[in-house]
C-alpha cells in the first residue's frame, strides 16, 4: 500500500459512497498516546444539513472509521458517518 502524506489530503473534497458531497477536508484529529487517527474535521458543502453530524464549531466531525477510500476525493460510509 502506498503512503497518503497528510498534507496532500488537506482541502480534499468529502463524499459519501453515493456521491453526496459533505464538504471539504479542513484537519484530522488523532490520539496522540496511540497515534489512531479518530475524527476528519470538514467544512461542510453549503448544501448540507449540519444537524446529521457532530460538530466543533462550524466544522463536522466525521469518524476516520468510515472513511472507504482516499484517492482524488475521501469517500465515506454516510451511514457510518453521521451521528
Amino acid at each position: 500500500m502506498p503512503k497518503i502524506y497528510a498534507r496532500s489530503l488537506a482541502g480534499k473534497e468529502i463524499v459519501t459512497m453515493a456521491g453526496t458531497v459533505l464538504g471539504e477536508l479542513e484537519n484530522i484529529i488523532l490520539d496522540p498516546e496511540t497515534g489512531k487517527l479518530i475524527d476528519l474535521l470538514v467544512k461542510p458543502d453549503s448544501e448540507l444539513d449540519p444537524a446529521r453530524y457532530r460538530k466543533d464549531g462550524k466544522l463536522i466531525l466525521v469518524p476516520f472509521s468510515s472513511v472507504c477510500a482516499l484517492k482524488d476525493y475521501i469517500v465515506v460510509d454516510e451511514k457510518r458517518a453521521e451521528r
